[in-house]
């Protein structure tokens, strides 16, 4: 993997231009058609190894790295969430913020440099002080660390305490879902307020912070269209600097409690997501299938487009480096028994070969709204056009891509393309809360 690989990549995912108006989207049976494709390739790959890792591999000399830190906590649990979290407990949080730090310290007398932090969680900010020592640790131990970002809940946004971040977090990413009373409540989450409330809780934290990501949920059931546009003029009214606009994701662990409950079926996720577009690209560059903002060149909550390798620290949290797929414990008690002793967190990893990797990061290109050659020749020394044949005709066959004559290392992903991807993407992170729900699953009471 070559030095520059992640400007490769940057260069090579841009956002899209503008347009006036959404192309025709997708039909229902090419979106199951979809969806059972993936669900095919995530059930043959998607496997985890049971493992005792006694540290990570040594950093390669030209590569570059992002860190990903999770904190585990929230002070109630939504039911519909699939993340690793556990009830707050101040104890045990505090022991954890300690251990975390102990392992961030791992991580640099290994020799590793990283260009960003990404916090997710949890509830990131269940303890404020905690977790301001844990950035200023981590800037500290890593000079290269250009963006912090971090992931909260609305409510945390009038609470004073929030002011201990600015200047430590360069991007604060704000799980809003909708502005809507109903479908707050309905999906517990109007224990953080009212839409009022949340809409002036952002207005706050604009002035924060450098940069605000609103997430919003869109593919509920009762969700009409013309709730999902008042949501959308509300965003536009506040105009953060980016928006995310998720499609409600149904994995195992939570399909029985919301499908047919909460969730809508596909054609009016589909139907939803053309709004998103026509109302969003008038005022916003597309950077993903599913994120917007002002600029179309920086980072964004799926860190994981900009970052060919990241290492995740906490317990439950995920690495990708060279070719593998590492997870820490997912048991609390581990984790803090590990790390406190001076050992590795992690317990399953899956090793993927090549073609694998190339099939990931076409998935990815498909999703950002750009597939260009060129990344593949730089950083994987493949011909995309030969190495993914199959997958490349087939997505031509489909409307999702089509040649640029402006530049012929780089397809256009159309507006069928965008909608495909993010169905995909949406899936592969079902898979990965899969994951999570097994994991979690043989956990006792004392490993919370």
């Amino acid at each position: 993997m070559m030095e520059k690989s992640t400007e490769t990549i940057r260069t090579a995912y841009k956002g899209n231009a503008k347009h006036e108006k959404s192309e025709a989207i997708a039909p229902g049976w090419m979106l199951r058609a979809t969806e059972a494709v993936m669900q095919y390739y995530l059930d043959k790959n998607l496997t985890l190894d049971p493992c005792i890792l006694q540290e990570f591999p040594k950093p390669q000399e030209g590569h570059q790295y992002m860190m990903y830190a999770h904190i585990p906590f929230c002070k109630t649990l939504c039911s519909y969430c699939t993340f690793h979290r556990f009830l707050f407990k101040e104890y045990k949080a505090r022991e954890y913020f300690v251990n975390l730090r102990k392992e961030i310290q791992s991580v640099h007398d290994m020799g590793y440099n990283f260009t960003s932090l990404y916090i997710g969680g949890g509830t990131t900010t269940v303890l404020m002080d905690e977790l301001v020592k844990t950035i200023e640790l981590t800037r500290t131990l890593f000079p290269g660390i250009k963006e912090v970002s971090c992931e909260t809940d609305p409510q945390v946004m009038g609470d004073p305490s929030i002011s201990m971040l600015k200047g430590l977090v360069d991007r604060m990413s704000i799980g809003v879902q909708s502005f809507d009373d109903g479908i707050l409540k309905m999906t517990e989450r109007d224990k953080f307020g009212t839409g009022k409330q949340v809409f002036d809780y952002i207005q706050k934290a604009q002035e924060l912070f450098p940069i605000c990501n609103v997430d919003m949920i869109f593919g509920f059931h009762g969700q009409t269209n013309e709730v999902l546009r008042s949501d959308l003029a509300k965003l536009l009214e506040l105009s953060p600097r980016q928006i995310t606009t998720y499609p409600l994701m149904v994995t195992s662990q939570t399909k029985r409690s919301v499908k047919d409950k909460i969730a809508a079926p596909p054609e009016i996720m589909a139907e939803q997501y053309r709004i998103i577009l026509d109302t969003l690209c008038h005022d916003y560059t597309q950077l993903s299938s599913w994120a917007f903002g002002k600029s179309n060149n920086e980072g964004f909550d799926e860190y994981v487009i900009d970052n060919d390798e990241y290492l995740g620290v906490g317990s439950g949290a995920f690495s990708f480096l060279g070719d593998t797929l590492y997870v820490n414990t997912f048991s609390l008690r581990r984790y803090n028994e590990r790390i406190g002793s001076g050992r590795n967190g992690v317990e399953r990893k899956r090793t993927f070969d090549k073609f694998n990797v190339l099939q990931y990061r076409l998935l990815l290109g498909l999703f950002a709204g750009r597939l260009n050659r060129r990344y593949f020749k730089e950083v994987h020394g493949v011909n995309l056009d030969r190495a993914l044949f199959k997958e490349v005709l087939g997505l031509k066959l489909a409307g999702a891509i089509k040649e640029n004559p402006d530049d012929p290392n780089q397809f256009i992903v159309t507006d069928r393309g965008k909608l495909l991807g993010l169905v995909m993407m949406k899936d592969f992170y079902s898979a990965m809360d899969n994951i999570r729900a097994e994991l979690r699953k043989p956990l006792k009471e004392s490993d919370m």
